[in-house]
């Protein structure tokens, strides 16, 4: 392979977002995927949601990268004829028992710099969503929703268009710093390869730790253990019911924020996404568990006909937290942290990882340069 100033492992949003960044500073940029198209795992396989900043603890890589990447998003998706609508977001109280949760996500989001939510009453939210069922809401039309293929195509072709390149089905096995630059080595369609670099960015999603385990010299408790943790989804035939996205309360004690409806760039529903830690990467989304999702669901949206609600899609956030325990921050690490110069590790990158993609490629900018 040719010289480079910088690989970039995983061709995800992160990923591609880091080589569009480092690429348009006159960096020669080369990208390498394993897999035989870019974005396969996450980045393909969520909500497709961007995300005001609500819900993550004040203060947090998760809050500020979030509320700046959102900012950005909207930007680029404007610049770059991505498809994107400004929706909006009704997060709904079902009972009375839940305001109380309802005025902390307020406040949580008053103090990370959110301050557009705007309150609903139980008539006023009858009447702008029929279907849905609450005594109260908080509508957030800082939420919207992207078409997140077209935004990892947009995303490469910035990186190309300033001289960035990419591999595919290439796996990076070894990494080595020989005290100026890293000697990078693994298989590339087959064939044995190795490229000298001077920075390596870790954006490899759900395989970062197992990629960092391949890191001369790094050591071990510089390394989470990232955790599975499945979200599946279903769909929603017919007509839409809703004309924003619709969330529930988030559930105590559980890694994701309740089973939400969420409408894609084609006006179709889906319900989504579930907790389920898996050790395995599995996309199946098994029928029986429909009924399942129906009772979550019919919380919020009492009319729900359960014959509509079909198999949809599965995405696999990798958590560097597991069951019962507190969620994570992001974890960006650069040298000042474990020592080796020019390597930024990533790990724990779920949501809002692709509403704060192009902060989180501004923050690793910053720490690499």
């Amino acid at each position: 392979m040719s010289s480079y100033d910088c690989l970039i492992i995983g061709a995800g949003v992160i990923g591609l977002a880091c080589a569009s960044r480092l690429a348009r500073s006159g960096q020669r940029v080369l990208v390498v995927e394993e897999e035989r198209w870019i974005g396969p795992h996450t980045s393909s396989r969520s909500s497709e949601v961007i995300h005001a900043g609500i819900y993550y603890p004040p203060g947090s890589l998760k809050a500020r990268l979030c509320v700046e990447g959102r900012d950005l998003l909207y930007r680029w998706c404007a610049d770059h004829h991505v498809e994107h609508r400004r929706i909006g977001k009704l997060l709904v109280a079902v009972s009375s028992a839940e305001i109380a949760a309802l005025d902390t996500l307020q406040k949580n989001a008053q103090q990370s710099g959110v301050d557009s939510l705007q309150e609903v009453g139980a008539a006023q939210l009858r009447q702008m969503e029929p279907a849905v069922s609450g005594v109260a809401a908080l509508l957030s039309m800082d939420t919207g929703i992207i078409d997140s293929h077209a935004y990892l195509l947009s995303l490469l072709g910035d990186a190309q268009r300033h001289g960035a390149d990419l591999a595919l089905e290439t796996r990076v096995e070894r990494l080595q710093y020989d005290g100026k630059d890293w000697l990078v080595e693994g298989e590339s369609c087959g064939e044995l390869f190795s490229v000298d670099v001077q920075r390596v960015i870790n954006a490899a999603g759900l395989f970062s730790s197992q990629i960092a385990s391949c890191i001369d010299g790094l050591e071990a408790h510089h390394v989470p253990k990232t955790q599975w943790c499945r979200g599946r989804y279903f769909s929603y035939s017919g007509n839409s019911p809703f004309t924003r996205l619709i969330y529930p309360m988030p559930e105590v004690n559980t890694a994701g924020l309740g089973v939400h409806a969420t409408i894609d760039m084609g006006g179709q529903v889906r319900f989504g996404p579930d907790v389920a830690w898996t050790d395995i990467v599995d996309y199946q989304v098994e029928e029986c568990l429909r009924g399942e999702f129906a009772v979550a669901i019919e919380r919020y949206f009492p009319g729900i006909d359960p014959q509509r609600l079909t198999p949809g899609y599965c995405g696999i956030r990798p958590k560097i937290s597991g069951p019962g325990q507190p969620a994570e921050d992001f974890l960006i690490q650069g040298s000042q942290t474990h020592g080796l110069p020019g390597l930024v590790n990533l790990y724990g990158i779920e949501s809002p990882g692709l509403t704060a993609s192009l902060a989180i490629a501004d923050n690793v900018a910053r720490i690499i340069d």
